[in-house]
């Protein structure tokens, strides 16, 4: 493992971050294997070109998502893999480029059916005037969007996210509401790739709109469902 980083010293990106982000790569592509110690302090600084500060402030964010458990007299361990965070949006940038995109978004695919139909159901119960409102605004710009000569991706992949987000935020449950938030960067990259490759689906989010906005709780969760499922096929286009 020794000299498997390059100096970063004449980095613009803070320097802390950008070590972080190149160890996180190099757990997440199994370079450094779980279980494993890296490499200390003073090989480390030395391969990276930096001081301990920049080096133990990395530790410190790379330990709070997961990747990362230092133990006094042994060093500092890679984590198992079952306990990474993977709700956090920057372990997600870190992955790109380094795990197969088809199997990550069928994996983040199947964890959204688990949990959004009944976001759609809650937000069929529960949502407020208001919330309801807004997505009636945001359904609207799908509308426009979609009977457009041409259709914008990026217009759309934004407005997509925004309807999937405000479902989330009107559950009317407090559990919900980091999916809205944190979820944001797997959204934009997961809508990026089904968008391109299976259009709109403006119907499909018709129904759930409608569903929602009617307060039918079983509608929505089924339609909701459909949809998901439907997904699949973008995925494997």
């Amino acid at each position: 493992m020794s000299n498997q980083f390059s100096s970063i010293s004449g980095s613009k990106r803070s320097l802390h971050l950008h070590v972080a982000r190149e160890i996180a790569r190099a757990i997440l592509s199994g370079e450094l294997p779980q279980g494993d110690i890296i490499p200390g302090e003073m090989a480390l600084c030395e391969q990276f070109g930096i001081s301990r500060t920049a080096l133990r402030e990395a530790v410190k964010l790379l330990t709070s998502k997961g990747l990362l458990q230092s133990r006094p007299k042994i060093g500092t361990r890679v984590v198992e893999k079952k306990y990474w965070n993977f709700l956090d949006p920057q372990l997600i940038e870190w992955m790109e480029g380094i795990t197969d995109v088809k199997e990550f978004y069928a994996q983040f695919l199947g964890f959204r059916r688990a949990i959004e139909p009944e976001a759609c159901a809650l937000a069929a119960q529960n949502a407020t005037v208001e919330q309801r409102k807004e997505l009636s605004a945001v359904f609207q710009k799908m509308c426009e969007l979609d009977a457009a000569p041409a259709l914008d991706i990026q217009g759309w992949i934004k407005i997509d996210i925004e309807f999937h987000r405000l479902i989330f935020f009107s559950t009317g449950n407090d559990f919900y509401l980091p999916f809205g938030n944190i979820l944001t960067t797997i959204f934009e990259n997961f809508f990026a790739h089904a968008s391109q490759e299976g259009g709109t689906c403006l119907n499909e989010h018709r129904n759930i709109y409608e569903a929602i906005m009617a307060g039918n709780v079983d509608k929505a969760r089924e339609a909701s469902r459909k949809h998901l499922l439907s997904m699949s096929h973008d995925l494997t286009s």
